[in-house]
């Protein structure tokens, strides 16, 4: 049986649906799905120089970096060389090592004088009371006569006579000790003790303490008091 007309036109529509699905969809949406797909790759173009520019800052850093510690290594070995060069060089003798410890200077001793009053003498506490100037030679010298009113250079040991406990001594200073004689400069024991003495001689004062530094200890000001018992080297009189 033919189709009646109102349903040849259901068909006609129907088949212009199929074909329009057939064919995609309507050209609007075509074109909005074009926009969008430049879009996307617009995106996608951006996000790869985006990545392309933080490869390239880091590639950067790096070589920067490698540069950088490059000149560390090179002018640390340049430092590390510098005692390597300097090896043979010479240190100063104005400047010792801080923790060397310094000998005192051997003294200068008279011509022909004994080798004995190059070293420091032990001194020993004396025995009973002492009550005048007793001088004792322990080495004598070859030298002249010491004269009042010259001018002598010395080396000293001063103990207290009673217990031997010394309380002065020009060794531990490392030089010897050098002052008018007989005239008033030093203790009487010395001015008298030591005027007459020959160059090059080592002798033992025992001094009461009248001829020393007195006896009262109460006004001493830190002076050694009572009898002492020095021993003295001559090592020159001018």
């Amino acid at each position: 049986m033919p189709a009646t007309p109102s349903q040849q036109g259901v068909d006609d529509v129907s088949e212009r649906t199929q074909e329009n699905r057939s064919e995609g969809q309507s050209p609007a949406t075509k074109a909005g799905r074009r926009l969008a797909a430049q879009l996307a790759a617009q995106k996608a173009a951006e996000a790869k120089r985006r990545r392309q520019a933080w490869a390239g800052g880091l590639a950067g850093v790096a070589v920067m970096a490698l540069l950088i510690g490059g000149f560390v290594w090179i002018d640390r070995n340049r430092s590390d060389d510098k005692p390597a060069n300097q090896a043979g060089a010479t240190p100063s003798a104005s400047a010792p090592a801080a923790d060397a410890p310094t000998a005192p200077p051997a003294p200068q001793l008279p011509k022909d004088a004994d080798p004995a009053l190059g070293t420091k003498p032990t001194v020993t506490a004396g025995k009973g009371e002492l009550k005048k100037l007793t001088v004792t030679p322990v080495i004598k010298g070859t030298g002249p006569a010491v004269k009042k009113g010259q001018t002598i250079t010395t080396n000293y040991v001063g103990v207290f006579y009673k217990d031997g406990k010394e309380f002065d001594s020009s060794w531990n200073a490392g030089q010897p000790a050098s002052f008018p004689i007989g005239v008033g400069q030093v203790i009487p024991g010395w001015d008298q003790g030591l005027v007459g003495v020959t160059v090059g001689s080592r002798v033992q004062l025992d001094i009461p303490g009248e001829l020393a530094y007195g006896n009262d200890e109460a006004n001493a000001n830190g002076r050694p008091t009572g009898p002492l018992r020095f021993v003295v080297d001559v090592l020159a009189a001018q």
